[in-house]
């Protein structure tokens, strides 16, 4: 199943050991984003299915409850709207404590997704299971395909 991403292997990560130093150099409280992850406003994550009867959106939001993400639908765009809570934690002064390397953001956060024309927002639904929200954006009805059957002349 995974066998075309061979072709896509960088190497031993060792290889790169000294790079992640220099830049670690840069960033030493730990406090800026590590400019390595994923790009700001990428969280969460996303796949976009479509089939013939609706479009579905599955969000990869671990540690997100239902009540965390907002979710709006209007003019073809899906917005998807929550804030994602700090994991540093204290020490037993109450103090912070010191980060060395930071890969999950926090904080706020928007993704807007174009949507294609043709879906009924009025009748879409969301589910949450395991950290993972899906979205379903059902096509309306005289969009979807339909069968015509010949008939003998």
């Amino acid at each position: 199943m995974f066998d075309d991403l061979k072709r896509f292997e960088t190497g031993s990560p060792r290889q790169f050991d000294w790079f992640s130093q220099l830049l670690d150099s840069f960033f030493p409280d730990g406090n800026a984003m590590d400019i390595r992850a994923v790009p700001r406003g990428s969280f969460p994550m996303i796949n976009v299915a479509r089939s013939d009867d609706a479009v579905r959106v599955y969000v990869f939001a671990a540690g997100l409850t239902p009540s965390d993400l907002i979710i709006d639908v209007q003019d073809n765009v899906l917005t998807l709207r929550g804030k994602r809570e700090s994991l540093t934690g204290s020490n037993e002064d109450g103090s912070a404590r010191p980060v060395f390397r930071r890969e999950r953001t926090s904080g706020e956060f928007v993704r807007a997704i174009a949507l294609p024309d043709g879906l009924d927002a009025e009748r879409a639904e969301a589910r949450h299971a395991h950290g993972v929200f899906e979205i379903v954006l059902p096509k309306r009805e005289e969009l979807k395909p339909r069968r015509i059957d010949v008939q003998a002349a």
